[in-house]
């Protein structure tokens, strides 16, 4: 039988209201991360942190709600990050065939993260499941463009993974990865956008919405690239949040630009996810447009993945020339994305590649995470797993 106590943390995850906003709950991860770090001043300080309470502090960021062990983008997800201590919940937005927004890392992504192959709904994918054969992977792609949203909500979310060496659906559906779990994935519960928005209000956060680069062609049926953007912000505004509690991302500049110069209140906080191609974190003259001239266009939040932050100067981590030439054109940095890379007892791959050889365990995540909040400045980092960044975050008295 499950224990009283047991009981009351399902109740939390699950039943969720403003009467629970406060309440943080950080669960084993952060000693255990602490316990793996090398002997020094850093872990003395985490160490004599632990089992503190903590406090919700803009730092913490969740992507896409809690996905090391929640399907993303799901309400049992992002109530998991709200009782870790996240600040800041991301509902990445795409568009359904009528043109309702939902939360969903892509438009073209639900045969791994939904349950849509295993429904009737399957005859609506774009292309249909087709197993492995010899050196040919297994595919499929199923988008949200091509249902209702009412078809979308009756989809179940999954972890995110689909297998392309299985030669049966079954296969294909299955391939979680090990070092993440399918303990919460029984129930998957999918949201539009303006679902999302009352629910981290209830939960007492703010919010940061990720306006996704269609898949199909735009205009869709006489939806424009502007007419998206505007429709993404428009819900913020139709449900009464403040400007200010609104982060509104995209990869694309264009996106920002024209937030800056439509909506300036939501643009002065718009983010721009940097992954420009061809960028040399470490040469200022591959960045173009510059820091300098970001800023004169009037953004003010700038955001790449966590490698491009950084470097390796005599074997210790420091910040790149990227994280500089940020900093100097006054621009506030956040990144992405912690506890996303499994175990590190290798490298930690793509998100640490430019100090891979510094990364030897999972205790240096931590270290890492030290170097781009004392001396990088980010202002927040997204994690898969909020109660991390929750913990040092409020360890260090960071807001």
């Amino acid at each position: 039988m499950l224990s009283a106590l047991a009981i009351l943390t399902l109740i939390g995850l699950t039943l969720a209201s403003p009467a629970h906003a406060g309440e943080i709950e950080l669960g084993p991860r952060p000693a255990y991360l602490v316990g793996q770090m090398a002997e020094g001043p850093l872990k003395e300080k985490l160490a004599a942190c632990i089992g503190r309470p903590a406090k919700r502090t803009l730092f913490s960021v969740s992507h896409r709600g809690a996905p090391l062990q929640f399907p993303e983008h799901t309400e049992e997800g992002y109530r998991a990050a709200g009782l870790m201590g996240a600040g800041i919940l991301e509902c990445d937005v795409t568009f359904t065939r009528d043109k309702e927004l939902v939360c969903r890392h892509s438009q073209n992504d639900l045969q791994a993260t939904t349950d849509i192959l295993a429904t009737g709904l399957a005859a609506t994918c774009k292309e249909p499941f087709t197993p492995a054969a010899g050196d040919t992977p297994a595919t499929a792609e199923c988008r949200t463009s091509d249902l209702t949203l009412a078809e979308f909500k009756s989809l179940r979310g999954k972890m995110d993974a689909a297998d392309k060496t299985a030669s049966t659906l079954e296969g294909y559906m299955n391939a979680t990865a090990p070092w993440r779990t399918e303990l919460y994935a029984g129930t998957g519960t999918l949201l539009s956008h303006k679902e999302s928005i009352r629910l981290f209000k209830d939960l007492g956060v703010k919010f940061t919405p990720e306006l996704k680069t269609p898949v199909v062609d735009m205009p869709f049926d006489g939806f424009t690239r502007e007419a998206y953007a505007q429709k993404m912000i428009d819900d913020y505004k139709d449900a009464g949040i403040p400007p200010e509690d609104v982060y509104p991302q995209s990869f694309d500049l264009e996106d920002i630009l024209y937030w800056i110069r439509n909506e300036p209140e939501f643009g002065r906080q718009a983010v721009f996810l940097d992954a420009r191609r061809g960028l040399d974190p470490m040469d200022p003259g591959t960045f173009s447009p510059s820091m300098a001239e970001l800023k004169e266009m009037g953004v003010n939040y700038l955001a790449p993945p966590l490698y491009v932050l950084l470097t390796l100067e005599d074997g210790r981590i420091v910040p790149s020339a990227y994280a500089r030439a940020a900093r100097d054109a006054g621009l506030d940095i956040i990144t992405w994305t912690l506890e996303r890379s499994g175990p590190l007892s290798s490298g930690g791959g793509w998100y640490y590649q430019s100090v891979s050889p510094a990364i030897d365990g999972d205790g240096r995540m931590l270290e890492v995470l030290d170097v781009l909040a004392r001396v990088v400045g980010v202002k927040g980092v997204f994690s898969d797993w909020p109660a991390t960044t929750s913990f040092y975050a409020s360890c260090m008295g960071l807001e």
